[in-house]
């Protein structure tokens, strides 16, 4: 069962980091405002969250007690709740600055 338990937690951490890292490569790869916060908000959220619930399995295994695994929940429900809404009220802010969506290469 403890090995499943490490599988389980490498599994969330490597994905985790794999969204983390391609959440960050997509907001330089993008070719505007607007679409380089849909990396932004979407796949740093994922990749939080999938760190964080490694992090949780973690520590339910070594017993570190109800209290870290309930502020380590609180954060995951901070940043779900907190990332989307961030990256609205950007995106309505950069629209509403007078910035215009890309329509393809001028070429």
């Amino acid at each position: 069962m403890e090995m499943a338990l490490d599988i389980f937690t490498i599994i969330c951490l490597a994905g985790g980091c794999f969204f983390a890292v391609t959440g960050a490569i997509g907001i330089l790869r993008m070719p505007d405002f607007f679409a380089r916060l849909h990396p932004a908000g979407k796949n740093d959220t994922m990749g939080v969250s999938l760190i964080t619930l490694g992090l949780l399995v973690e520590t339910m295994k070594y017993h570190y007690g109800y209290l870290v695994a309930a502020k380590l929940v609180l954060i995951v429900l901070f940043i779900m709740i907190t990332a989307p809404v961030a990256t609205h009220a950007i995106t309505k802010a950069g629209f509403l600055a007078g910035l215009k969506p890309w329509e393809g290469d001028d070429a």
